[in-house]
């Protein structure tokens, strides 16, 4: 006849452990503390053995009623039926289980990450970093990387679109793509749900960072020579006069200059494109550094923080400047080394010395490392004639026109 429910819940402890048998093999294992346990036993190669099924908990979703423990019995002997032991199988998908936990998604995209940041400068190892914490971790961190479905991804990145961040939405799916790639390099999973999203994302309209004109330029630079901040408004005169990127001045040490070759050498573990950049210093990034060197020179970076003088200023210290100075949509850091691209095109000097100076990336590894050499003397005299035009528009004097040119 097998047990009934009744029976299984009525059945109570005794001095010795007993069983109250079912069918099948299958029975109900009552300890004398009173808990009770399904166990199924069974014969595999000529052997006896018992399957431990679960605990009896008929009110409960992680234990085993008595139809709950009639369906994994069954399921036992079809696995006997294919010559698969059940306790065998139990402990492997135990394990699978165990391992799958262990692969969420927020621990494979750290072990991607440190596997990749060496390559990378450091802000762009932060902001990485940043913006996976940011985005994905609060919603699928947890979860086990194998298991994250398209549609739920794609749910996550529909929130970053939401708040109107395009293009951060599809920076983020691209940094989702790359752990996949990796997950599925190291066998932690065998799918991408990421590689089939690209399409569904909403386009981003084209847009360049604002940057002033050439007529727009004298005017901002006399309205800087006035701003009160003596650092920050030497840190964004500098920035003007260099054109670098703006985390590449932020991060500036002062071991990086060398005042008697009049040059800046940055290193490749702090560039874009993990290259070290020569940036030849006018007399009047000269001029600038001599004046820092009274505010800062005895600390490890040219432009520390207020706050923490062993980390660089704040990324938003000169935005916020140039907002207070009226510019607010009208002009950002990035936006200078658009405007210096323009003039200097325009002037007349040889692009491939802007492009480089401007430290953008060459496709040809070869032609990068002979460029390197060719243009410096070039970049030398544009970056001079650069800083003698700043300090002319500034003072309202004629501007005076190039004497560049290829040789």
């Amino acid at each position: 006849m097998g047990l009934t429910n009744t029976a299984a819940k009525n059945a109570k402890p005794k001095d010795k452990p007993y069983k109250l048998s079912d069918s099948g093999g299958l029975y109900l294992y009552i300890h004398p503390s009173g808990s009770k346990t399904w166990r199924l036993k069974y014969r595999f190669d000529g052997k006896e053995r018992v399957l431990t099924i679960g605990k009896y908990l008929p009110n409960s979703d992680v234990g085993y009623s008595l139809a709950k423990a009639r369906i994994s019995r069954d399921q036992a002997k079809d696995l006997l039926a294919k010559g698969v032991d059940p306790s065998i199988d139990k402990q492997r998908k135990k394990l699978e289980s165990k391992i799958k936990q262990s692969d969420t998604f927020k621990l494979m995209a750290f072990e991607w990450w440190n596997t990749k940041k060496s390559g990378w400068s450091e802000n762009h190892a932060d902001a990485v970093l940043h913006t996976l914490r940011k985005n994905i971790f609060p919603y699928l961190g947890h979860r086990p990387i194998s298991d994250i479905s398209p549609p739920e991804l794609l749910q996550v990145i529909r929130k970053i679109e939401s708040r109107g961040a395009l293009e951060m939405a599809a920076k983020v799916l691209q940094r989702c793509n790359a752990i996949y790639r990796f997950a599925i390099t190291s066998g932690r999973t065998n799918y991408n749900p990421a590689s089939d999203l690209r399409e569904a994302l909403k386009t981003p309209e084209k847009r360049n960072h604002a940057a002033l004109s050439a007529k727009e330029l004298p005017e901002f630079m006399r309205k800087l020579s006035a701003y009160e901040g003596h650092q920050t408004r030497l840190a964004t005169e500098l920035l003007i006069l260099t054109f670098v990127r703006s985390g590449e001045l932020r991060g500036a040490k002062w071991h990086e200059i060398d005042s008697g070759n009049k040059e800046w050498r940055i290193p490749k573990e702090r560039m874009k494109m993990k290259e070290e950049h020569i940036v030849p210093l006018c007399n009047q990034a000269l001029s600038k550094l001599i004046q820092l060197k009274e505010l800062t020179g005895h600390r490890e970076y040219i432009f520390p923080s207020q706050q923490n003088a062993s980390k660089p200023m704040s990324e938003n210290t000169i935005l916020y400047a140039l907002y207070r100075l009226g510019y607010h949509s009208r002009a950002t850091a990035h936006g200078f080394r658009q405007t210096a691209s323009t003039i200097l095109n325009e002037i007349g000097f040889t692009p491939d010395a802007i492009e480089r100076q401007l430290a953008h990336a060459e496709r040809n590894k070869i032609r990068a490392a002979y460029n390197k050499a060719e243009y410096l003397p070039e970049r030398r005299k544009m970056m001079q004639w650069w800083g003698d035009y700043l300090e002319q528009i500034e003072s309202g004097s004629n501007v005076i026109t190039a004497s560049f040119g290829t040789t």
